[in-house]
């Protein structure tokens, strides 16, 4: 579409629709179709026969199209044309019906012929300009507004649309006549002077442009309006230190403007005096007549920097003082916890959220970031009661479903997670990280309650949507192995988690164990010791598994030891005082 911003209300077409109908509706008794209306005639009278069929013929398709029978409105409008090829009603009529079907092309003729047999009917001519409009007609359009213009004097709207047509024509000088001419009718507006700084910047005349808003200051001097628009001339042109000027000029006259402030901001940071302009973006941010909106763009503006420290902490105290702003206000609440969540306060984040959700709970994405962090922290009894709220409010959120399930799985309660981790398996199907890490959680569950067939169909989807999952690589081989069940393909996840995660203790004892049931006791060594080197844990099940291993391999007193060790630090099951006291490994 072009640049042309007809200005005119474009409601005013409809509103002619239906005040033709109404005239021809309340006069359909009294008077003839085509009564004084237009100001060219049939050049052959139709008889009282046709002119009655012509009347009864119009409000029957008037009523086809008030029902929305377009295609049978359309064929009774053109009969009527037909009979009658001047009746410029039925035209209009025809032509609206097209252009609502985006057929400019096939309108264009019937409202060209219509305001020529009706040359001071508006709303003809206001359908022809939008008609214009649309099939990028622009040269048209000069007669168009200049018909307007005649008919309807007093409307401002025409001489912009008529000065807009001219601009995308680029006849600046004939636009800015026509702005002189407006301007001697209705006299000085603001909406004149930003229409002719738009012209003045397009000819390069900066000092022009600058010279009007000048006066407009010096005639308006409390205005913060013309400062502003007389400072973005400046800088977006290079001349940092006329804005500045103009800006300070401004501040003089109304310290508390906050979008004055934000406009120094703008003009300090192009001269990177980056302390000057935070000062300002505060001042500003502490403004509560500042957009909230506005300033969180400015906020998101410092998210490319992340993770630069300074920039983390400038983005902080600005959400800060969002909140000392608009206290009321849920979005400010939400954007501080963001910012405090990656200034890793995780305390002070999850009190936004909450306050965010106090004042407005119908915000999903708010909830979701505080169950996160609550989950993260293993605050498990708080994920469950702030996910169960989240979701009696959101039931059909894949990612609250999931997270609460993780929480009932570690208080191990494996009905309630497996109802939620299905629930999120069947809420979102477009989601391969959520699927592939909700089946891993029913894999989890089914294990725990002893169901192995489910527990191994649930992993082998997850890794169907995720073949990298590699904490379902590790969990599906450990548990394989611990059947001694496809220990081929246990050995083969077991090596791809430690290729995506290496140096990680529990893999590495979950691929030790796996060799130990393959009798690979030798290898099974040496990938124990790599768990023990980066266990920071003392896990007593990895000294139960190094001693396991090394009285295969025939050193029976350091095997004791490390059994030892395992119950030293925790382990506790009868089999291991069984390997200990017998000095054999058990089962």
């Amino acid at each position: 579409m072009n640049e042309l911003e007809l200005r005119y209300n474009k409601n005013m077409i409809k509103a002619g629709i239906n005040y033709v109908v109404t005239i021809l509706f309340l006069g359909s008794c009294f008077l003839p179709l085509k009564a004084s209306a237009q100001k060219v005639t049939s050049a052959k009278p139709m008889s009282q026969a046709d002119s009655m069929m012509v009347k009864q013929l119009f409000f029957s398709a008037i009523r086809e199209k008030t029902i929305e029978n377009s295609k049978r409105a359309g064929e009774m409008f053109e009969r009527i044309l037909q009979a009658d090829p001047t009746n410029d009603a039925s035209m209009f009529e025809l032509a609206n019906l097209k252009r609502q079907q985006n057929d400019y092309a096939g309108a264009r003729p019937l409202l060209e012929k219509a305001v020529a047999l009706s040359p001071d009917n508006e709303w003809y001519w206001v359908a022809l300009a939008d008609d214009y409009e649309k099939t990028n007609a622009i040269d048209k359009l000069e007669n168009v507004f200049n018909q307007l213009i005649r008919i309807n004097p007093d409307k401002p709207d025409y001489y912009f649309d008529k000065a807009n047509a001219y601009l995308i024509l680029k006849r600046y000088d004939d636009a800015l006549k026509v702005y002189d001419q407006l301007e001697k009718i209705n006299g000085p507006s603001d909406d004149i002077l930003a229409s002719r700084q738009k012209i003045y910047l397009k000819q390069g005349k900066i000092d022009k442009a600058a010279a009007e808003l000048e006066k407009a200051i010096v005639d308006n001097p409390g205005q913060m309006r013309y400062y502003l628009l007389l400072a973005e001339i400046y800088n977006s042109n290079g001349l940092n230190d006329k804005a500045l000027k103009v800006l300070l000029q401004a501040e003089k006259q109304d310290n508390n403007n906050g979008m004055v402030h934000l406009a120094l901001a703008d003009v300090y940071r192009d001269k990177k005096n980056n302390d000057a302009c935070f000062n300002e973006l505060m001042l500003a941010f502490a403004n509560p007549d500042v957009s909230i909106d506005q300033k969180v763009n400015i906020i998101s503006g410092y998210f490319p920097k992340f993770p630069e420290p300074n920039a983390k902490a400038s983005a902080l105290e600005l959400s800060r003082l969002l909140t000392v702003a608009h206290p009321a206000d849920a979005k400010a609440y939400a954007i501080y916890g963001d910012m405090l969540l990656q200034n890793t306060k995780l305390k002070e984040a999850k009190a936004a959220y909450k306050k965010s959700i106090q004042l407005n709970e119908q915000v999903y994405i708010v909830h979701e970031q505080l169950v996160r962090v609550e989950l993260s922290e293993n605050d498990i009894d708080a994920t469950i009661k702030d996910g169960e709220n989240a979701l009696s409010l959101f039931p059909n959120q894949g990612w609250m479903n999931y997270m609460v399930g993780v929480a009932w799985a570690q208080k191990k309660e494996y009905k309630k997670a497996l109802n939620y981790a299905t629930n999120a398996t069947s809420l979102e199907i477009q989601d391969k990280d959520l699927l592939s890490l909700s089946f891993s959680l029913l894999g989890d569950c089914y294990h725990s309650v002893k169901d192995n067939k489910s527990s191994d169909e649930a992993y082998d989807k997850a890794l169907s949507y995720n073949p990298d999952n590699a904490f379902t690589l590790n969990n599906y081989a450990y548990y394989l192995s611990l059947r001694s069940e496809q220990l081929d393909k246990a050995a083969q996840m077991s090596a791809r988690s430690n290729e995506l995660q290496p140096n990680t203790a529990s893999f590495e004892d979950t691929y030790a164990w796996v060799l130990f049931k393959q009798k690979k006791y030798a290898d099974a060594k040496v990938w124990m010791l790599k768990a023990l080197a980066h266990d920071k844990t003392n896990s007593a099940a990895q000294y139960e598994h190094y001693g396991d291993i090394l009285f295969y391999l025939g050193s029976i007193d350091e095997a004791v030891e490390n059994w030892k060790k395992a119950k030293s630090n925790g382990g506790q099951s009868p089999v291991l005082d069984r390997k200990i006291n017998e000095k054999k490994y058990s089962e």
